[in-house]
C-alpha cells in the first residue's frame, strides 16, 4: 500500500494512475494540501517494481481554473511525453477537465486553454470530473463523471477530439448527448464514475466505480465494441470492500487499469477502514478468461 505523509497529516492518497515512462513507473494521484485547507493537489510519486513507491513531486495550481483546487488526474503516454488529464475541484457544477504534458515527469506545461472540457445536454449539470484518457486510432476518447440537473445522481459520459489537435475546447465532441453509463444496480446506489479504460481483442472494458465514497464504494466491470455503448459484465462488483478489520473495510475504489509491457494488466485503486479519515493506495493483479477479467487472488 502507499500514501501520502509528507504533508505531516494522517496518510492520505486518492484516485491513482498509473504509466510506464523512461524505465520507471509513474503514479499520479490526488492528495489535500491540508494546511490552511487550500485544496486538492495532485501528487507524484516512482517506483522501479510497483511495490515500493518513492514520493518525488506534487504539482502546485499555476492557473486561475486551478485556484481552488485540482485532482483526480489521468495519465498517458502521447508525443512521448506524459500527459495528464485531470479536474478542478471546489467549483461544483463549474468543475470542468484540464490538460498538461510533461518530458520528465514531475514539471507540467498547461494547456493554455484550459479547463479544456465541460459536458452539455439536459442529462447533465454542466460539471465534468474524474477523467480517462484513452487512445482509440486517430482519435483520443475522454471519459468523465458528471452529475444530473439535480446534482444527486452520478453518471458517466463520453467525448473525442483529434489525436493529432491541440486538445482545446473547440476540438471535443460529445459523443452522445446521454450519459454511457448510469447506477442501476442495488451496489451502484447512487453513484457510477471513475471509468478507467483498457482494450482487448477489439473489446473495450470499463473499470469504474459504483456508489459514492465510503457507501461503500466498489469496483465493476462493463463492456463496448464501441466505447459508447456500454452492457455490465456482471451484476455483482469485480472488487469489493474488504471484510470487517481490514485496511479497506469502508471501501475499495477509484479503479486505474494499468496494462505493462510484459502483458500483466494492474488494477489499482484506492481503500481505507476508517470512513476516509485515511486512504491508501494499493493493486491487484487481472487476470483474463473467456474475454472477463478476474481477480488473481493472493496479488497484492
Amino acid at each position: 500500500m502507499y500514501a501520502d505523509v509528507t504533508h505531516g497529516k494522517a496518510p492520505y492518497a486518492k484516485d491513482p494512475s498509473v504509466v510506464k515512462f523512461k524505465g520507471k513507473y509513474w503514479m499520479y494521484y490526488s492528495v489535500p494540501e491540508l494546511e490552511g485547507m487550500l485544496g486538492w493537489r495532485i501528487g507524484i510519486a516512482n517506483s522501479d517494481d510497483l511495490i515500493v513507491w518513492k514520493k518525488v513531486g506534487m504539482i502546485q495550481p499555476e492557473q486561475k481554473v486551478e485556484a481552488n483546487g485540482f485532482c483526480a488526474p489521468a495519465a498517458i503516454i502521447l508525443n512521448g511525453k506524459i500527459n495528464i488529464f485531470y479536474q478542478s475541484y471546489g467549483n461544483k457544477k463549474l468543475d470542468a477537465i484540464c490538460h498538461a504534458w510533461s518530458e520528465d515527469g514531475i514539471n507540467f506545461t498547461r494547456n493554455p486553454a484550459n479547463p479544456i472540457f465541460r459536458p452539455h445536454g439536459d442529462w447533465t449539470c454542466g460539471r465534468a470530473i474524474d477523467a480517462e484518457a484513452f487512445i482509440d486510432g486517430d482519435r483520443l476518447l475522454l471519459y468523465f463523471a458528471s452529475r444530473d440537473v439535480g446534482y444527486k445522481i452520478q453518471l458517466i459520459g463520453v467525448a473525442a477530439a483529434p489525436l493529432n489537435s491541440d486538445l482545446s475546447p473547440s476540438q471535443w465532441t460529445q459523443l452522445i448527448d446521454a450519459p454511457i453509463l448510469t447506477p442501476t444496480l442495488d451496489w451502484e446506489k447512487n453513484c457510477i464514475e471513475a471509468a478507467s479504460i483498457i482494450k482487448r481483442d477489439n473489446i473495450f472494458y470499463m473499470f469504474y466505480a459504483g456508489a459514492y465514497n465510503n457507501e461503500p464504494q466498489q469496483i465493476g466491470v462493463a463492456k463496448s465494441t464501441d466505447g459508447v455503448k456500454w452492457e455490465r459484465l456482471s451484476d455483482q462488483p469485480l472488487l469489493t470492500n474488504g471484510k470487517p478489520g481490514s485496511w479497506n473495510s469502508s471501501e475499495s475504489g477509484h479503479p486505474g487499469i494499468f496494462h505493462d509491457t510484459d502483458g500483466q494488466d494492474y488494477l489499482f485503486y484506492q481503500g481505507n477502514n476508517d470512513k476516509g479519515k485515511t486512504w491508501y493506495l494499493s493493486f491487484v493483479k487481472i487476470g483474463w478468461k473467456d474475454g472477463r477479467p478476474f481477480v488473481i487472488e493472493n496479488s497484492k
